[in-house]
């Protein structure tokens, strides 16, 4: 497309025109706009020239803030969520349900954008707001541009609010243009007014949630809006670091679920991976892709537009020859750490090579999973997650004196998976089903074992696995099969809710449950009743190894039931360990001595300093596993406390502790400071690079997290999660004896 500009030849006037240049700019900055979201929602108030081109840009993005923010659960809510107790994870449980279910019966898509539709003169004013405080010029273009001003006239926050009240029609809509204004007080900074975009990004204050839905505050949040997708990145803490994951759905029905839980969903990953890196310096977070119903095949474009347009909040405000540089009410830099997670495993060379391109300081450390060319230490080559979670397995088997030869054994996630393949070439249990993608395989006699590792080491799913080596017995359904029978007789209509099902079914060939993975609350409260029977659960031993696989009531029923459960947020915690010793290591070198001692080179040959630091990681992600296993066994044997409940109790206990020891004094005492350091960092870092070298290029307050973690851990694992007044003064003391 092609647009020829003439400039106006006009007498002297009143009317001031903007000079070429400026025209030519502003047609920039919507033709960017336009890229960002060629069918935006409120195409037709431009069209009728109702709304400029920026105002209905800034409709569509507040119509899917709306979506997922706007507070509608009322006071009926409030006063249930004091009736219970907090503290009851069973409670906890049944409140989410219940504003699920509140939320999704009140405001639809649609009907927010009929409100959004029917005020755009409200609209108009809540951009003008917007315009006024986000769009800035940057050096040396004062002089030659005269900002557009916003059509409508800049009012205060208290008079927008009077304005909407005198104007809208019921409380509906007063709720809805209230939530615009919402929207521009958190707003801290955007990539709205930029020209290079590729998708429109919002640094938000996360203040506004309320605490009655949201008791755990977020640090950060991130709300990313594009032609494919829309995404959030929520972290608990500023150095903080976990997964991104695309969701995708299968059809129009699902995408209208996922999107309605996209932010609950993302919220509870970021909560999960706190708990979770009780062990390490980073607090937890998660990032969220949901793609659109209608680009289901553009997870890689969503993925690299959701990075970049970040990356657009984390870079520098004034860039060199920006016209509009970012306006930046956050004031400080910001570094956010991620990592792959479901369906972006092989994007995170392309983020890090990305960054790099963007002279990014932090490149080495953005993302952790990538390949070891690039200095990564990739989970699923190392079986860095897996490690974790079959240190819980064999810690069951070892307290209980169990034949792991005997065990028969169900995983969902297949030999596909990172996780699920790296359990089948580590475990030594008799397989009696794997539920997969492809759908569900059974044999009560055992599945072939050097088939599933062919299949594990060619990371192909089940419908790979030759079938001539089943017994008479064992059967494979498919997703896509209907009416199949099954050798007992039984006829299975639909092969995909037979998939979908499986884990829940009383086959009696299950003394072993390892979830590998699945979608989230695959097993709740109103589905865990299947597993129990006679009042004792059907699977006697269940380690998570999937991310929120079961619900915490569901988990409270089975282990009420005699099941010995273990939680994801124990078990699942190799992955992040891993890749929190991957970001020190790239914060501690310099680029050349990152690329000599941790980048795979051109002959594919890691260099000796990689192999060994990844033995090192190894060994720290089973010493960790080992510690917060015997300390929850031995906590659920003194209190018979569910240990699922002991999981969280003891994350809290050591994320709140490691808090309060950053704040202390002790940080200030050199010697002790030094020496948890010391005992911290890996021996090969300290070998090879020094601690006063270490010190002097980690960031500070990372440094600060790695002191506080540390001791909280180790204090925590020792005494357990309710000390007594006296008990760290005791261990504190004992450190401080060996220092002297």
């Amino acid at each position: 497309m092609c647009l020829y500009l003439k400039p106006a030849l006009l007498p002297e006037s009143r009317i001031k025109y903007p000079p070429l240049a400026q025209s030519i700019h502003q047609i920039t900055k919507e033709i960017s706009l336009l890229y960002c979201i060629p069918q935006n929602k409120f195409q037709a108030l431009f069209a009728t020239g109702r709304l400029s081109l920026q105002e209905t840009i800034y409709g569509h993005c507040l119509w899917v803030f709306v979506q997922h923010f706007l507070n509608r659960l009322g006071s009926e809510y409030a006063s249930l969520v004091s009736a219970l107790d907090s503290s009851n994870s069973l409670h906890i449980e049944i409140l989410s349900k219940i504003k699920r279910r509140l939320r999704t019966e009140t405001f639809t898509a649609a009907y927010i954008f009929e409100i959004i539709n029917s005020q755009p003169e409200l609209v108009r004013s809540l951009y003008a707001s917007f315009a006024s405080t986000h769009l800035a010029f940057g050096p040396g273009f004062e002089d030659d541009f005269v900002p557009p001003t916003p059509s409508a006239e800049v009012l205060s926050d208290t008079q927008l609010k009077d304005l909407i009240t005198r104007t809208v029609a019921n409380e509906h809509e007063e709720m809805v243009m209230n939530a615009f204004r919402i929207f521009n007080n958190a707003l801290l900074k955007t990539n709205f007014y930029t020209p290079t975009k590729v998708a429109l990004s919002f640094r938000l204050d996360p203040s506004f949630l309320p605490d009655i839905e949201y008791p755990q505050p977020l640090f950060g949040m991130f709300l990313v809006i594009s032609s494919e997708s829309r995404g959030f990145h929520l972290r608990f803490r500023d150095i903080a670091r976990g997964g991104i994951r695309i969701v995708k759905s299968r059809n129009k029905e699902a995408y209208a679920i996922n999107a309605r839980r996209m932010f609950d969903e993302n919220y509870g990953l970021a909560n999960t991976q706190q708990r979770k890196n009780k062990d390490i310096p980073e607090g937890g977070s998660k990032g969220v892709i949901l793609l659109d119903a209608a680009h289901q095949d553009r997870g890689a474009v969503a993925f690299e537009k959701y990075i970049d347009s970040i990356m657009d909040l984390l870079l520098p405000a004034e860039t060199p020859g920006i016209k509009n540089p970012i306006v930046d009410l956050y004031g400080k830099q910001e570094i956010l750490f991620m990592g792959p997670d479901e369906n972006t495993a092989d994007l995170v060379d392309w983020a890090t090579e990305h960054a790099r391109k963007r002279s990014a300081p932090w490149w080495k450390s953005f993302f952790t999973g990538k390949s070891p060319k690039l200095g990564g230490i990739p989970h699923d080559s190392y079986g860095m997650t897996t490690l974790s979670v079959r240190e819980y397995v064999k810690g069951i088997y070892r307290k209980l004196e169990l034949d792991p030869s005997k065990i028969r054994k169900m995983q969902t996630g297949g030999p596909d998976g990172d996780l699920g393949s790296n359990e089948i070439l580590l475990s030594n249990e008799k397989y009696t089903s794997i539920v997969d993608g492809s759908g569900v395989i059974v044999d009560p006699l055992g599945l072939n074992h050097d088939e599933l590792i062919r299949l594990a080491k060619k990371r192909a799913m089940i419908g790979e696995f030759d079938i001539s080596k089943l017994s008479k017995a064992g059967y494979r359904i498919l997703v896509d099969e209907m009416n199949a029978k099954l050798p007992t007789g039984e006829v299975i209509p639909n092969g995909t809710v037979f998939r979908n099902t499986f884990h829940l079914r009383d086959t009696g060939l299950t003394d072993s449950f390892v979830p590998c993975g699945g979608r989230p609350e695959s097993i709740d409260l109103s589905s865990v009743t299947k597993l129990i029977k006679n009042g004792k659960s059907t699977i006697p031993y269940i380690v998570e190894g999937a991310n929120l696989f079961i619900t915490q009531d569901a988990k409270l029923r089975l282990e009420a039931a005699g099941c010995v459960l273990i939680k994801d947020a124990s078990a699942n915690k190799g992955g992040v360990t891993s890749s929190s010793l991957e970001v020190l290591a790239s914060l501690s070198f310099d680029d050349a001595g990152f690329v000599e001692n941790m980048c795979v080179g051109s002959d594919g040959q890691p260099p000796e300093f990689y192999k060994a630091y990844v033995k090192n990681v190894q060994e720290v992600i089973k010493n960790n596993a080992r510690l917060e296993f015997e300390a929850i066994w031995r906590e659920h044997k003194q209190t018979r406390i569910p240990r699922s409940t002991l999981s969280d109790t003891l994350s809290v206990a050591i994320t709140k502790l490691d808090e309060e020891l950053q704040k202390t004094d002790l940080w200030k005492n050199d010697k002790l400071r030094r020496s948890v350091l010391e005992d911290a960092l890996p021996k090969l870092l300290l070998e090879k690079i020094g601690l006063d070298l270490i010190v002097e290029r980690v960031p500070d307050n990372y440094l600060r997290a790695i002191f506080g973690s540390y001791l909280a851990s180790r204090f925590v694992y020792e005494v357990g999660s309710s000390p007594s007044q006296f008990a760290f003064f005791d261990f504190m003391s004992k450190r401080m004896a060996q220092i002297q």
